[in-house]
C-alpha cells in the first residue's frame, strides 16, 4: 500500500469538490470516496488501487431508509448491508435484495459494506488483483490474461476480446430485477440513472466500469412499489455454503394473475460482466402459465448469447438450472 493523504467531506458540496480534483483518466483514480472501505482497502494492499487522496464520506447524512411519496424505498448511500437486509420493509416488501445481502460476504463485512460501495464493487478476477499479469481493466492495452488462462468463475455473457471480467454482487442483481434508480450527486448537479444503464459492458473500454464521472458521488437509490401480490427470490449457486461468491445467481419478482404471469422480472449473477438483467427470459414469460416447460425455455433465451470460456462451459446449463429453479420458487411463492 502506498502513502495517501486522508481527509474529511463535511458537506455533499465538498465531497464532490475534493474528488473532481482528481487528474487521473480512469475516472478519478487517485482521489477515492471511502465510507466501509471493505474492497477498496483490500485493493489498496494489493497495490490494485493506488489513490493519492481518500476523502472520507461517513458523516455525510446518507444512510438513511424510508418510505417514498408514492410507494417506493429510498435507501442512503452509506447504509449499511447489514441493516438494509434487516429493515422491515426491505424485508416484506423487496424480500429479494435481504436475500442478496445475506448470502454476500460474512456478518462482520455486512456490518462494514455500505449500499453505496456495493454498487461499485470491484472484480475478484485473479488477473485484475495481480499487478505482475496483463489486465485491459486494470491496466488498458495490457491484454486479457484470463482468456486462455483461468477463468473457472469469470463471465460468459457480455464479454469482449479484451475483458471477461464477472461482476462479484450480490446486491446489485436483486437492485436489477427491482428496477432500481441510482441518484447521483456531482459536479453537473444531480441526475438520475436506471441501475441497467449505470453498468457498461467492457467492449474495448473495460476500464471503464460505470456512467460515474469525475466528482460524481452516489447519494442513494430508489425502489419502485412493488405491484401488488408480488414475490421475489434470490438463488445463489456456489462452491460453498458461505462467504464465497456465485457460480451462478438469479433474481426473480413475479406476480401471476389468474393462472399466468403478469408481471416478472429476471437479473442474473455470476455469470455476466456486469448484473444481467434478462429480457429476454422476461418476453418468454410473461402472459404465459407458470409451468417448468416455460420456465425451461425462459432459461435457454437468458443464455442464448452466452460465450463461455476454456474453464467455465459448465456455467451455462448451472445457470439455466439456477434461473429455473428460482423460476418455480418464485411462482410457487406467488
Amino acid at each position: 500500500m502506498e502513502l495517501f493523504e486522508l481527509v474529511t467531506a463535511r458537506t455533499i458540496p465538498d465531497a464532490v469538490k475534493a474528488q473532481a480534483k482528481s487528474s487521473a483518466a480512469q475516472n478519478g483514480a487517485d482521489v477515492r470516496f471511502i465510507a466501509g472501505g471493505t474492497n477498496l482497502i483490500d485493493y489498496m494492499k494489493l497495490n490494485v488501487e493506488r489513490p493519492k487522496k481518500l476523502v472520507d464520506i461517513n458523516g455525510l447524512p446518507l444512510d438513511r431508509i424510508e418510505k417514498t411519496a408514492d410507494g417506493g424505498l429510498k435507501i442512503g448511500a452509506l447504509a449499511k448491508n447489514a441493516v438494509v437486509a434487516q429493515d422491515a420493509t426491505v424485508k416484506e416488501q423487496y424480500a429479494v435484495l435481504s436475500q442478496a445481502l445475506l448470502s454476500g460476504a460474512s456478518p462482520q463485512l455486512r456490518n462494514m459494506a455500505t449500499t453505496g460501495g456495493n454498487l461499485l464493487q470491484k472484480t475478484r478476477c485473479v488477473y485484475y488483483r495481480d499487478t505482475a499479469t496483463g489486465c485491459n481493466k486494470r491496466e488498458p492495452g495490457s491484454g486479457c490474461s484470463a482468456i486462455g488462462g483461468y477463468n473457472r468463475m469469470l463471465a460468459i455473457l457480455g464479454t469482449s476480446e479484451h475483458c471477461i471480467a464477472t461482476n462479484p454482487s450480490d446486491q446489485n442483481v436483486a437492485l436489477m430485477a427491482l428496477d432500481a434508480m441510482v441518484h447521483i450527486e456531482g459536479v453537473k448537479g444531480q441526475r438520475s440513472v436506471p441501475i441497467e444503464e449505470f453498468y457498461l459492458v467492457p467492449g474495448s473500454t473495460p476500464q471503464l466500469e460505470t456512467v460515474l464521472e469525475s466528482g460524481d458521488l452516489i447519494a442513494y437509490l430508489t425502489l419502485p412499489k412493488m405491484p401488488a401480490g408480488a414475490k421475489s427470490v434470490y438463488l445463489k449457486l456456489r462452491d460453498r455454503a458461505s462467504y464465497e461468491f456465485a457460480l451462478a445467481s438469479a433474481a426473480i419478482v413475479m406476480k401471476q394473475n389468474g393462472g399466468r404471469i403478469d408481471f416478472v422480472r429476471v437479473a442474473m449473477g455470476g455469470v455476466g460482466t456486469k448484473p444481467w438483467r434478462s429480457v429476454e427470459a422476461e418476453k418468454m414469460l410473461l402472459g404465459k402459465p407458470a409451468t417448468a416447460s416455460n420456465f425451461v425455455a425462459a432459461a435457454e433465451a437468458a443464455l442464448h448469447g452466452a460465450k463461455p470460456q476454456s474453464q467455465n462451459g459448465f456455467k451455462v446449463e448451472l445457470a439455466k438450472r439456477c434461473l429455473v429453479h428460482a423460476l418455480g420458487q418464485a411462482s410457487q411463492g406467488a
